[in-house]
Protein backbone atom coordinates (compact mmCIF):
# COMPACT_ATOMS: atom_id res chain seq x y z
CA UNK A 1 0.00 0.00 0.00
CA UNK A 2 1.03 3.73 -0.87
CA UNK A 3 -0.19 6.49 1.03
CA UNK A 4 0.37 9.83 -0.41
CA UNK A 5 -0.32 12.50 2.01
CA UNK A 6 -0.31 16.38 2.04
CA UNK A 7 0.27 18.39 5.10
CA UNK A 8 -1.63 21.60 3.84
CA UNK A 9 0.07 24.28 6.12
CA UNK A 10 -1.14 27.24 3.65
CA UNK A 11 0.56 30.33 5.21
CA UNK A 12 0.68 29.07 8.83
CA UNK A 13 3.91 27.19 8.70
CA UNK A 14 5.59 31.03 7.61
CA UNK A 15 3.61 32.73 10.20
CA UNK A 16 4.51 30.13 12.95
CA UNK A 17 8.02 30.49 12.54
CA UNK A 18 7.75 34.21 12.66
CA UNK A 19 7.99 35.36 8.86
CA UNK A 20 4.41 37.00 8.62
CA UNK A 21 5.81 39.74 5.83
CA UNK A 22 4.48 39.60 2.09
CA UNK A 23 7.16 37.54 0.78
CA UNK A 24 7.13 34.47 2.74
CA UNK A 25 3.36 34.66 2.81
CA UNK A 26 2.98 34.55 -0.82
CA UNK A 27 5.15 31.60 -0.76
CA UNK A 28 2.89 29.70 1.53
CA UNK A 29 -0.29 31.29 -0.85
CA UNK A 30 0.92 29.57 -3.52
CA UNK A 31 -0.21 26.02 -1.87
CA UNK A 32 -4.15 27.17 -2.01
CA UNK A 33 -4.29 29.40 -4.89
CA UNK A 34 -1.89 27.14 -7.60
CA UNK A 35 -0.78 24.06 -6.38
CA UNK A 36 -3.60 22.68 -4.87
CA UNK A 37 -5.65 22.66 -7.82
CA UNK A 38 -2.82 21.01 -10.06
CA UNK A 39 -2.70 18.18 -7.31
CA UNK A 40 -6.41 17.42 -7.51
CA UNK A 41 -6.11 16.95 -11.50
CA UNK A 42 -3.32 14.65 -10.79
CA UNK A 43 -5.00 12.81 -9.25
CA UNK A 44 -8.37 12.57 -10.75
CA UNK A 45 -6.45 11.74 -13.61
CA UNK A 46 -4.89 8.31 -11.84
CA UNK A 47 -8.37 7.63 -9.63
CA UNK A 48 -6.09 8.31 -6.38
CA UNK A 49 -7.44 9.08 -2.92
CA UNK A 50 -5.24 10.91 -0.97
CA UNK A 51 -4.62 12.07 2.64
CA UNK A 52 -4.57 15.74 3.51
CA UNK A 53 -3.58 17.47 6.95
CA UNK A 54 -4.81 20.81 7.22
CA UNK A 55 -4.45 23.41 10.04
CA UNK A 56 -7.22 25.04 11.13
CA UNK A 57 -5.62 28.60 10.32
CA UNK A 58 -5.45 26.74 6.69
CA UNK A 59 -9.34 26.05 6.62
CA UNK A 60 -10.21 29.16 7.60
CA UNK A 61 -7.92 31.24 5.71
CA UNK A 62 -8.58 29.49 1.94
CA UNK A 63 -12.00 27.98 3.01
CA UNK A 64 -12.79 26.96 -1.24
CA UNK A 65 -9.37 25.51 -1.63
CA UNK A 66 -9.83 23.34 1.21
CA UNK A 67 -13.75 22.73 0.33
CA UNK A 68 -12.18 21.45 -3.26
CA UNK A 69 -10.07 18.52 -1.57
CA UNK A 70 -13.15 17.46 0.47
CA UNK A 71 -15.22 18.23 -2.79
CA UNK A 72 -12.96 15.49 -4.63
CA UNK A 73 -12.93 13.01 -1.61
CA UNK A 74 -9.80 13.00 -0.18
CA UNK A 75 -9.40 12.67 3.53
CA UNK A 76 -9.40 15.68 5.91
CA UNK A 77 -6.82 15.00 8.75
CA UNK A 78 -5.76 17.45 11.95
CA UNK A 79 -2.40 19.13 11.58
CA UNK A 80 -3.39 21.45 14.56
CA UNK A 81 -4.93 25.04 14.39
CA UNK A 82 -1.89 27.40 14.20
CA UNK A 83 1.02 25.27 13.01
CA UNK A 84 2.59 24.89 16.16
CA UNK A 85 3.88 21.98 17.74
CA UNK A 86 2.03 20.75 20.72
CA UNK A 87 5.44 20.26 23.08
CA UNK A 88 5.17 24.34 23.06
CA UNK A 89 1.88 23.91 24.60
CA UNK A 90 0.52 23.33 28.70
CA UNK A 91 -1.78 20.69 28.07
CA UNK A 92 -5.16 23.49 28.23
CA UNK A 93 -3.43 24.92 25.26
CA UNK A 94 -3.18 21.90 23.34
CA UNK A 95 -6.69 20.72 23.63
CA UNK A 96 -7.50 23.91 22.97
CA UNK A 97 -5.88 23.74 19.37
CA UNK A 98 -7.31 20.00 18.98
CA UNK A 99 -11.16 21.42 19.63
CA UNK A 100 -10.82 24.58 18.00
CA UNK A 101 -9.03 22.61 14.82
CA UNK A 102 -11.50 19.93 15.13
CA UNK A 103 -14.12 22.23 14.74
CA UNK A 104 -12.89 24.03 12.02
CA UNK A 105 -12.73 20.61 9.64
CA UNK A 106 -16.31 19.50 10.99
CA UNK A 107 -17.84 22.90 9.14
CA UNK A 108 -15.58 22.24 6.34
CA UNK A 109 -15.79 18.54 5.91
CA UNK A 110 -19.31 17.57 7.54
CA UNK A 111 -17.60 15.63 10.17
CA UNK A 112 -14.65 15.71 12.41
CA UNK A 113 -11.07 14.08 11.98
CA UNK A 114 -10.00 10.40 12.60
CA UNK A 115 -6.18 11.30 11.75
CA UNK A 116 -4.03 13.44 13.03
CA UNK A 117 -0.30 14.49 12.31
CA UNK A 118 1.65 17.37 14.11
CA UNK A 119 3.34 20.03 13.08
CA UNK A 120 6.68 19.94 13.57
CA UNK A 121 5.98 15.72 13.57
CA UNK A 122 6.28 15.62 17.71
CA UNK A 123 3.79 14.46 20.21
CA UNK A 124 3.50 16.17 23.88
CA UNK A 125 2.83 14.38 27.08
CA UNK A 126 -0.72 15.02 27.02
CA UNK A 127 -1.15 14.36 22.94
CA UNK A 128 -1.85 11.06 23.27
CA UNK A 129 -4.78 11.06 25.63
CA UNK A 130 -5.93 14.05 24.66
CA UNK A 131 -6.23 12.96 20.68
CA UNK A 132 -8.34 8.96 21.93
CA UNK A 133 -10.48 11.92 24.28
CA UNK A 134 -11.61 13.51 20.92
CA UNK A 135 -11.82 10.16 19.00
CA UNK A 136 -8.80 10.00 16.88
CA UNK A 137 -8.51 6.87 15.68
CA UNK A 138 -4.83 7.37 14.43
CA UNK A 139 -1.82 9.15 14.47
CA UNK A 140 1.04 9.95 11.87
CA UNK A 141 3.56 11.49 13.30
CA UNK A 142 6.19 9.02 14.71
CA UNK A 143 9.11 6.75 12.96
CA UNK A 144 9.30 3.64 14.93
CA UNK A 145 9.05 1.76 12.14
CA UNK A 146 9.58 2.36 8.01
CA UNK A 147 6.38 -0.46 6.52
CA UNK A 148 4.30 -1.40 9.24
CA UNK A 149 2.05 0.50 11.86
CA UNK A 150 1.80 -0.11 15.82
CA UNK A 151 0.05 1.36 18.62
CA UNK A 152 1.33 4.22 20.40
CA UNK A 153 2.52 4.03 24.12
CA UNK A 154 1.59 6.66 26.82
CA UNK A 155 4.01 6.94 29.89
CA UNK A 156 7.34 6.18 28.93
CA UNK A 157 10.39 7.69 31.00
CA UNK A 158 13.21 8.78 29.56
CA UNK A 159 16.07 9.96 30.98
CA UNK A 160 19.67 9.59 29.85
CA UNK A 161 21.48 8.38 32.56
CA UNK A 162 18.83 5.78 33.05
CA UNK A 163 17.67 2.86 30.17
CA UNK A 164 14.44 3.63 28.22
CA UNK A 165 11.18 2.44 30.61
CA UNK A 166 8.28 1.69 28.24
CA UNK A 167 4.66 2.80 28.69
CA UNK A 168 1.48 1.27 28.41
CA UNK A 169 0.22 0.36 24.94
CA UNK A 170 -2.81 2.77 23.65
CA UNK A 171 -5.31 1.78 21.40
CA UNK A 172 -4.33 5.29 18.87
CA UNK A 173 -2.58 3.51 15.95
CA UNK A 174 0.82 4.42 14.83
CA UNK A 175 0.97 5.55 10.79
CA UNK A 176 4.61 5.61 10.31
CA UNK A 177 6.58 8.99 8.45
CA UNK A 178 10.16 9.57 7.81
CA UNK A 179 12.04 13.09 6.98
CA UNK A 180 13.49 11.04 4.37
CA UNK A 181 10.23 10.45 2.39
CA UNK A 182 8.94 13.87 2.88
CA UNK A 183 9.87 16.78 -0.04
CA UNK A 184 9.95 19.70 2.43
CA UNK A 185 14.20 19.06 3.47
CA UNK A 186 14.66 17.91 0.02
CA UNK A 187 13.05 20.80 -2.02
CA UNK A 188 12.36 23.74 0.24
CA UNK A 189 14.98 26.76 0.43
CA UNK A 190 14.54 28.30 3.97
CA UNK A 191 16.14 31.35 6.04
CA UNK A 192 14.81 31.18 8.95
CA UNK A 193 14.60 34.14 11.54
CA UNK A 194 17.25 32.52 13.41
CA UNK A 195 19.57 32.88 11.06
CA UNK A 196 19.80 29.28 9.79
CA UNK A 197 19.35 28.03 6.23
CA UNK A 198 17.97 25.13 5.00
CA UNK A 199 19.80 24.52 1.81
CA UNK A 200 16.57 22.50 0.02
CA UNK A 201 16.62 22.53 -4.36
CA UNK A 202 17.98 19.36 -4.70
CA UNK A 203 17.69 17.49 -7.67
CA UNK A 204 13.93 16.35 -8.52
CA UNK A 205 15.33 12.73 -10.37
CA UNK A 206 17.46 11.98 -7.78
CA UNK A 207 14.92 12.32 -4.89
CA UNK A 208 12.46 10.19 -6.90
CA UNK A 209 15.16 7.60 -6.99
CA UNK A 210 15.85 7.66 -3.57
CA UNK A 211 11.44 7.62 -2.93
CA UNK A 212 11.35 4.53 -5.26
CA UNK A 213 13.60 2.44 -3.94
CA UNK A 214 12.20 2.65 -0.47
CA UNK A 215 9.19 1.22 -2.15
CA UNK A 216 10.93 -1.57 -4.07
CA UNK A 217 13.02 -2.34 -0.82
CA UNK A 218 9.00 -2.50 0.80
CA UNK A 219 8.37 -5.02 -1.57
CA UNK A 220 11.25 -7.21 -0.64
CA UNK A 221 11.18 -7.03 3.28
CA UNK A 222 7.72 -7.25 2.90
CA UNK A 223 6.55 -8.77 0.38
CA UNK A 224 3.05 -9.82 1.64
CA UNK A 225 1.72 -6.35 3.24
CA UNK A 226 3.28 -3.42 4.08
CA UNK A 227 2.21 0.49 4.20
CA UNK A 228 5.03 3.35 2.95
CA UNK A 229 3.70 6.87 3.50
CA UNK A 230 5.16 9.90 1.60
CA UNK A 231 4.80 13.42 2.84
CA UNK A 232 3.67 16.64 0.89
CA UNK A 233 3.55 20.06 0.81
CA UNK A 234 1.83 21.75 -1.99
CA UNK A 235 3.72 24.76 -1.75
CA UNK A 236 6.63 22.88 -2.00
CA UNK A 237 5.35 20.07 -4.52
CA UNK A 238 3.66 22.06 -6.72
CA UNK A 239 6.48 23.46 -8.66
CA UNK A 240 6.65 22.38 -11.94
CA UNK A 241 9.78 19.95 -11.47
CA UNK A 242 8.26 18.73 -9.19
CA UNK A 243 4.82 17.62 -9.98
CA UNK A 244 6.44 16.11 -13.05
CA UNK A 245 8.54 14.27 -10.67
CA UNK A 246 5.40 13.52 -8.64
CA UNK A 247 3.65 11.96 -11.34
CA UNK A 248 6.47 9.60 -12.51
CA UNK A 249 6.41 8.56 -9.03
CA UNK A 250 3.04 7.64 -9.43
CA UNK A 251 3.21 5.78 -12.79
CA UNK A 252 6.40 4.26 -11.69
CA UNK A 253 5.07 2.80 -8.66
CA UNK A 254 1.53 1.66 -10.60
CA UNK A 255 3.75 -0.58 -12.75
CA UNK A 256 5.37 -2.03 -9.67
CA UNK A 257 1.88 -2.80 -8.25
CA UNK A 258 1.15 -0.26 -5.91
CA UNK A 259 -2.32 0.35 -4.40
CA UNK A 260 -2.92 3.83 -3.65
CA UNK A 261 -5.09 4.20 -0.18
CA UNK A 262 -5.62 7.19 1.81
CA UNK A 263 -4.32 6.97 5.76
CA UNK A 264 -8.15 5.81 7.10
CA UNK A 265 -8.51 3.30 4.15
CA UNK A 266 -4.86 1.93 4.82
CA UNK A 267 -5.36 1.91 8.97
CA UNK A 268 -8.76 -0.27 8.15
CA UNK A 269 -6.76 -2.57 5.80
CA UNK A 270 -4.07 -2.92 8.44
CA UNK A 271 -6.74 -3.69 11.19
CA UNK A 272 -8.78 -5.78 9.31
CA UNK A 273 -5.37 -8.47 8.74
CA UNK A 274 -4.23 -8.10 12.21
CA UNK A 275 -7.78 -9.03 13.15
CA UNK A 276 -7.91 -11.95 10.91
CA UNK A 277 -4.48 -12.84 11.85
CA UNK A 278 -5.71 -13.41 16.01
CA UNK A 279 -8.61 -15.46 14.69
CA UNK A 280 -6.44 -17.84 12.47
CA UNK A 281 -4.13 -18.34 15.57
CA UNK A 282 -6.58 -19.04 17.72
CA UNK A 283 -8.17 -21.74 15.62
Amino acid sequence: IVCLTFDFDGISGFVARGSPTPSPVSRGEFGPRVAAPRLLALFKKYRIKTSWYVPGHTIESFPDAVKAVVDAGHEIGHHGWRHISPVEFSREEEEAELVRGNESIKRISGEYARGYRSPAWDLSPNSIVLLQKHGIQYDSSLMGHDYDCYFARQGDVVELKKSLVRGRETGLLEMLISWSLDDFPHFEYMRNPNGSIQAGLMNATNVLENFVDDYTYMTRVQPDFGILTYTFHPHVIGRGHRMMMLERLIQKLMEDGAVFMSMEEAMHEWLARQKAGRKAAAE
